[in-house]
């Protein structure tokens, strides 16, 4: 039997690919217009295929259309992020669960020197590696998270929270040295066995203490 060759990428896909990745990369701003027949233009297609794009990234919560505007990319409000990080809690606890069982003794010392590597950009005071890695960790838990629907929300979430991080980071406040703690009490309940309920518990609390930590901000800074 000769080889299955792979699905060729049709307009819509590949324009939609190309300009999710430009929004979440923080390519195309908070507020930046996304103008139809200039995508339509670059990418030597119809308005059609580019329509049916932003459709798609509107669902997402990428793109909204203002009035007498047309599609641009969503705004990136402070508020949005609390909201957004509430649903992420709840989305990785599960997801977090599912994946405990499936974690390999490979996977627990990669949880293990990602978090050592993200003490030393702490102490560097390199805030963007420190979130790069901090990324990292969760990963290990999406890839093997046995539910991949669950595993597309999470990540459609963080997207849009990689988008609201471009223009309200400074206003996030910073939890290094709680967060790298969180993660070692995390593994350490990995590593001990604990029941799936526990360890959803801990996954959850993790992000729901940053939502604490930016109300008391916005509460502190008259938010």
């Amino acid at each position: 039997m000769p080889p299955v060759k792979p699905a060729r990428q049709t307009k819509q896909e590949r324009v939609y690919v190309a300009v999710r990745e430009r929004i979440v990369s923080g390519q195309y701003g908070p507020g930046f217009r996304v103008v139809i027949d200039t995508i339509a233009e670059e990418f030597g297609v119809s308005a059609l295929p580019v329509r049916e794009a932003i459709r798609r990234l509107e669902a997402e919560g990428l793109v909204v259309y203002r009035p007498n505007a047309g599609a641009q990319v969503a705004p990136a409000e402070p508020a949005v992020f609390e909201e957004e990080m509430s649903v992420l809690a709840v989305l990785e606890g599960y997801a977090t669960a599912l994946a405990a069982p499936l974690l390999t003794q490979a996977d627990l010392t990669r949880l293990d020197a990602t978090t050592d590597e993200m003490v030393e950009a702490m102490e560097a005071m390199d805030a963007l590696s420190f979130g790069r890695l901090n990324q990292q960790f969760h990963q290990v838990f999406h890839e093997r998270c046995p539910n991949p629907s669950l595993v597309r929300m999470v990540r459609d979430v963080n997207d849009r929270l990689a988008v609201i991080r471009q223009t309200v980071f400074v206003q996030i406040p910073y939890r290094g040295r709680a967060s790298v703690e969180e993660h070692r009490a995390l593994v350490a309940l990995l590593r001990d066995g604990a029941d799936a309920t526990a360890i959803e518990t801990a996954a959850r609390e993790h992000k729901l203490h940053t939502v604490a930590s930016f109300h008391d901000w916005k509460a502190r800074n008259g938010g």
